[in-house]
């Protein structure tokens, strides 16, 4: 019942998630990211919120992101309810789909970056929020959705991977995104040159990319900014 995107820069070690559903505050169950380690998004018919901390843990411990998912989707009685993306810090993505998630059930995986989603209005809307990323944030995306090149992100990749965020949500919305509409969104960015970005938008009435630009506007003006900067990075 949720769609989401994960990415990771394996040079520098910034990570990122986004989710977005028909449902109230997905920000508070689905998507995780930890800089330098990886990331995970857990969703599904049933989610299951324990997956995150298993997932970190198996990462924590040197696991490839399949052989982490694998470890926790291996415990889990009800596992065929469960939709779980994971990405490590080199950019490895694996993705667990359980039978008795409602379609239309779709994923797109890259090197770096990777999409799914159940639920949704058609099977586009993962490979449409790739792409959107891609474009955004690398200069050779034509190379990595067709080629399966590695993306070469730009120098300015952290300074504009917040909007690359929200036009990847734009672009999965508009290629149908949840057949319910979305109601609420979430991404969070983790690094380690600044403080986290934590955005969240428990419930929406109308627009939520343009609320999340709202947002992205208030998180990128100077005195937040400066905030931002006079925290601890580590």
């Amino acid at each position: 019942m949720t769609l989401s995107l994960l990415h990771v820069h394996p040079e520098t070690g910034t990570v990122a998630s986004l989710a977005a559903t028909g449902s109230v505050a997905v920000g508070g169950y689905v998507n995780h990211c930890w800089r330098g380690l990886g990331a995970c998004a857990t969703q599904g018919l049933a989610t299951n919120p324990w997956y995150p901390e298993r997932v970190k843990l198996g990462l924590e411990r040197g696991l490839a992101a399949q052989d982490a998912l694998n470890e926790v989707v291996a415990g889990d009685a009800g596992a065929s309810y469960r939709q779980c993306l994971v990405m490590d810090a080199a950019g490895r993505p694996a993705l667990h789909t359980g039978n008795d998630n409602r379609p239309v059930v779709a994923a797109a995986r890259y090197p770096g970056v990777a999409a799914a989603g159940n639920m949704l209005a058609n099977d586009g809307v993962a490979d449409a929020m790739v792409a959107a990323f891609l474009a955004a944030t690398c200069d050779d995306s034509g190379a990595v959705m067709t080629g399966g090149e590695v993306p070469r992100f730009r120098e300015t990749h952290d300074a504009e991977l917040l909007a690359a965020l929200i036009d990847a949500l734009e672009a999965g919305l508009a290629a149908g995104g949840d057949h319910r509409g979305c109601r609420s969104a979430a991404l969070r960015i983790e690094s380690f040159a600044m403080a986290p970005i934590d955005l969240r938008l428990d419930w929406v009435e109308a627009d939520p990319v343009a609320e999340l630009r709202v947002l992205a506007r208030r998180v990128e003006a100077e005195n937040f900014q400066a905030f931002l900067r006079s925290l601890p990075h580590r």
